[in-house]
């Protein structure tokens, strides 16, 4: 039976810190499935389909060399919901520090309450991919800072030219 992983978030924009827990996740899967939330009352900076070409673009090559599967999806429904749509017996989630830790331990037990086979893993982030945030990167980019050490370099290009003007 392969071992399927789902690696749920927003993606806006791919991070360094993102980068971080799909090559570790390469190793403890056969396919990984990242799945880009989207939920109709938030108002991303990038399209779906653009966060979706970010991800195929970032995380496709890594989980190539690692020889594990890889695909990229949306959801709109609970996120243990998804994980038993795509015959995910893994979720994936990454570790910044405590406050994520607490946060994350809360969902994994209320999702192991309705979807038992789903079995939450959580992978602590590097030393040095731990300050960074989707948000922060966003933050810095519109107001014209640099973001190349938090995010792989294709995206910043995408955020300089999503800020640009």
């Amino acid at each position: 039976m392969p071992r399927i992983a789902l690696y749920p978030g927003s993606f806006d924009p791919v991070t360094n810190g993102h980068l971080d827990v799909v090559q570790n996740a390469v190793g403890l899967c056969d396919r990984l499935i990242v799945a880009i939330g989207v939920h109709p009352g938030k108002k991303p900076l990038f399209s779906t389909e653009e966060r979706l070409d970010m991800v195929r673009a970032v995380f496709g090559p890594i989980a190539a060399k690692a020889g594990c599967d890889f695909d990229c999806t949306t959801y709109d429904n609970l996120t243990v919901t998804a994980a038993q749509q795509a015959g995910a017996t893994i979720m994936i989630r990454g570790l910044r520090d405590g406050t994520d830790l607490d946060y994350e331990m809360q969902i994994a037990g209320m999702n192991e309450t309705m979807a038992p086979e789903v079995h939450t893993v959580f992978l602590p982030a590097s030393v040095a991919v731990r300050p960074i945030t989707a948000t922060l990167v966003r933050q810095i980019a519109a107001m014209g800072g640099d973001v190349s050490a938090f995010v792989p370099p294709s995206v910043a290009a995408s955020l300089k030219t999503k800020f640009a003007g």
